[in-house]
């Protein structure tokens, strides 16, 4: 047994399970009763353990492609959340079917990307499943298909799984998926490829490991899934990524069984503020930086001053979010603007004596304060 992978999991006092649309499905697309009703008994003997437990599961698109008699996915909007409506109930009712037995209610919470950007909403979703716990009720989280595009088209639950886990700062993110784990190359093409069972950081040697796969039923891939694990190890949580379709997989990773593939926290531990500026709330505009502010922000912890921006972009109001970028383009921090896009573009490149002359008065000398600033490390 791996002692490091023990250590993980005992001091997992809170989780979030992912669970994809090709683990609860079959290829026509119709929900597994079978594995539903295994995956929830699994869930109930990690609660017993003493978890807190919170179920992110994709699938209503696939149900009600299954339930409509499609055979595939459709490629439009409008088709894509009709099915998300129809399977959506069936989906939670198997839910609740599973864990009837065990005197487990299921709580069902639809969220949108917006959810996540309200500062409000944000606390209030953390609110609710924080009482859910007080209540033993099983949090189950989807996005809401029905309503959201954006995430429709371009978002998948690897990235809301791991949001959530950095919402509640749980230690760790279980994302079950219908492959083993991480591989050294793509093992449909290459058969010696060997899996990882352990990914200190996710770096770009890492990154070019994951194929370019897409299901038919799914919106994911290797690459969703460990963007999904950089956002909450880069918060120092811990990710493990195992096939949801073998027998007992959650009672085999909550045993400590080396499974699928952990990766290791490669940041410390990110206090919630910061974890909402850096990690979860997107950002309304950009600024790019001279290598001067690079420096002070990256290696020496300082806040981002006017003076060392040189391009600023989007429409951004004072409070909002900000992605800081250096002259490459490459993303190095984020935060929270003491100005509007219109002020910070005429005072971008000024000292604070040259504000003062042209505009009489220097309401912020920082153009994002250090404590409103979260640095992100890049791959």
């Amino acid at each position: 047994m791996d002692s490091g992978r023990m250590e993980v999991i005992t001091h997992a006092h809170t989780v979030v399970i992912k669970v994809g649309t090709n683990v609860l499905t079959d290829p026509s697309g119709h929900l597994d009763r079978q594995r539903i009703q295994s995956l929830t008994g699994q869930l109930h003997r990690a609660r017993i353990a003493g978890r807190n437990v919170v179920l992110v599961t994709s699938g209503a698109i696939g149900a009600g492609v299954g339930k409509l008699g499609l055979g595939r996915r459709p490629s439009d909007l409008p088709h894509l959340q009709a099915c998300a409506a129809v399977g959506q109930s069936a989906l939670i009712q198997l839910y609740q079917e599973g864990l009837a037995p065990y005197g487990v209610h299921t709580a069902q919470i639809l969220l949108t990307a917006s959810d996540f950007d309200n500062r409000a909403r944000y606390l209030n979703v953390r609110n609710t499943i924080l009482t859910l716990f007080e209540y033993q009720a099983l949090p189950i989280i989807n996005e809401n298909d029905t309503v959201s595009v954006a995430e429709i088209k371009f978002g998948d639950n690897d990235h809301l799984a791991a949001m959530v886990t950095n919402l509640l700062r749980a230690p760790l993110l279980v994302l079950l998926t219908d492959v083993d784990g991480l591989y050294s190359d793509d093992p449909r093409k290459v058969p010696e490829a060997k899996l990882l069972s352990t990914v200190h950081n996710i770096d770009e040697s890492i990154t070019r490991m994951a194929g370019s796969s897409r299901s038919l039923l799914g919106t994911g891939g290797m690459r969703s899934k460990l963007r999904a694990a950089r956002l909450a190890t880069a918060a120092g949580e811990s990710v493990i990524m195992a096939n949801g379709a073998l027998d007992g997989i959650l009672d085999r990773v909550f045993s400590g069984e080396p499974v699928g593939t952990l990766f290791l926290p490669h940041g410390q531990d990110v206090p919630s503020w910061k974890r909402w500026v850096g990690y979860t709330a997107r950002p309304l505009g950009k600024v790019v930086v001279d290598a001067g502010a690079r420096r002070a922000v990256v290696e020496q912890g300082r806040s981002l001053l006017p003076v060392g921006v040189q391009v600023v972009e989007g429409d951004f109001r004072k409070g909002d979010v900000v992605s800081v970028c250096d002259e490459t383009g490459q993303e190095i921090a984020r935060g929270m603007s003491n100005y509007s896009s219109t002020e910070a573009d005429r005072i971008r490149g000024q000292s604070s004596e040259q504000i003062l002359a042209s505009l009489g008065t220097v309401a912020y000398p920082e153009l994002i304060h250090r404590d409103n600033l979260v640095v992100i490390g890049t791959a």
